[in-house]
């Protein structure tokens, strides 16, 4: 288990929306698919899901097959493949926790999947968007597709942007500058322990009907 310590943390620094580029070496283990359900203002490019219950995979012919797949990355949970629209968060939070069990509960389209923070299945998408974890104890990060993830108050309201109404109105708070949003992002993120509690496993472990919507659960279950 990785020793968490979140006194004195500094603020989530370079928050907000990053784009970042594949090598030609990383590109090589995805399959790809233009992406249904996003809004229409975002990229159509996204990451395959490796199943069909939590990805919206419009048809065989959208694929994009890769030719190999690198060793390192065979090793991991879901070999060769990434997916999209993946909340990566701090699974011993228990602030964190509620929020992700209200985000299941209100995406009946199942839209969004999520991933522990302390799993091994995080470390290809960190490794994609140039993160550790210490990065994300600080601010939770939001993979969205190909070549875009967001961190802290933007995350939150991306994924809130994929809910069905009227919980997809708050993304609207958007329009509010992100020094603003993630100054009161940060604050609560400092004291979340303080405030909320601190679990010694991953909570999601206690309420195993959520794992259906998280791509470690292979992992979750075996650690169990």
């Amino acid at each position: 288990m990785i020793k968490l310590l979140y006194r004195g943390v500094p603020s989530c620094r370079n928050s907000g929306t990053r784009a970042f580029s594949f090598t030609s070496s990383s590109s090589s283990v995805f399959r790809l698919f233009s992406s249904t359900s996003s809004p229409s203002s975002l990229p159509s490019s996204a990451v395959t899901g490796a199943a069909a219950d939590v990805a919206d995979v419009s048809g065989e012919e959208n694929l994009v097959y890769p030719e190999t797949v690198a060793p390192s990355v065979a090793k991991l949970e879901n070999p060769g493949v990434l997916q999209p629209r993946v909340v990566i968060y701090d699974g011993v939070c228990h602030l964190c926790h509620r929020g992700v069990k209200w985000v299941i509960q209100a995406d009946k389209h199942r839209k969004i999947k999520f991933c522990c923070l302390q799993s091994k299945a995080a470390d290809p998408y960190l490794s994609l968007c140039g993160l550790d974890r210490e990065d994300v104890l600080r601010c939770f990060v939001f993979i969205e597709g190909l070549g875009l993830y967001h961190q802290a108050s933007t995350a939150a309201l991306r994924v809130m942007s994929y809910l069905p109404l009227p919980y997809s109105a708050l993304s609207s708070l958007l329009l509010i500058p992100t020094p603003i949003r993630d100054a009161v992002y940060d604050h609560v993120a400092k004291h979340r322990y303080e405030w909320f509690g601190k679990a010694e496993d991953c909570l999601v472990l206690q309420e195993k009907e959520m794992l259906e919507r998280f791509i470690d659960r292979e992992e979750m279950m075996n650690h169990s």
